[in-house]
């Protein structure tokens, strides 16, 4: 994706179906405020994910594409599914969802995820240069 780096992925374990290989975290404000706003659809496709957190309801106000938006509650178990949500709608606000993934359209159906299905988030670690040129793993 243009505007996140890939920092993981996201797997249905219920289903046994990955939601996103591709998974990038929009976890600060402006990472936040900013979502998938500029992200063209060529950038946001199958194998594509955001995961917002925290989160407990979206947008699409200036995006260009249709998404399918997975609440998941504090045990990363799904709570609520907004399927197809077209731009320039605003999605439910569920107070009890913690975090949030957007995927594109289709996802939620083509894997079958359900409510009450367990997600699994694996971000993969940070490596950072250190000033004498070595890499450590943050």
């Amino acid at each position: 994706m243009a505007v996140f780096s890939s920092q993981g992925q996201a797997f249905n374990q219920t289903r046994q179906a990955f939601l996103a290989t591709a998974l990038a975290v929009a976890d600060t404000h402006w990472t936040r405020l900013r979502g998938l706003l500029g992200v063209p659809s060529s950038d946001f496709r199958n194998g594509s994910g955001l995961w917002i957190v925290p989160c407990h309801g979206v947008h699409t106000l200036g995006m260009g594409f249709p998404i399918d938006v997975v609440y998941l509650n504090d045990a990363m178990t799904v709570i609520h599914i907004q399927d197809d949500l077209r731009p320039w709608r605003f999605a439910p606000v569920r107070t009890q969802a913690s975090s949030v993934l957007e995927l594109p359209c289709r996802t939620a159906a083509e894997t079958r995820t359900a409510v009450g299905d367990k997600i699994q988030i694996t971000l993969e670690k940070k490596l950072e240069k250190k000033k004498d040129g070595g890499i450590s793993q943050a």
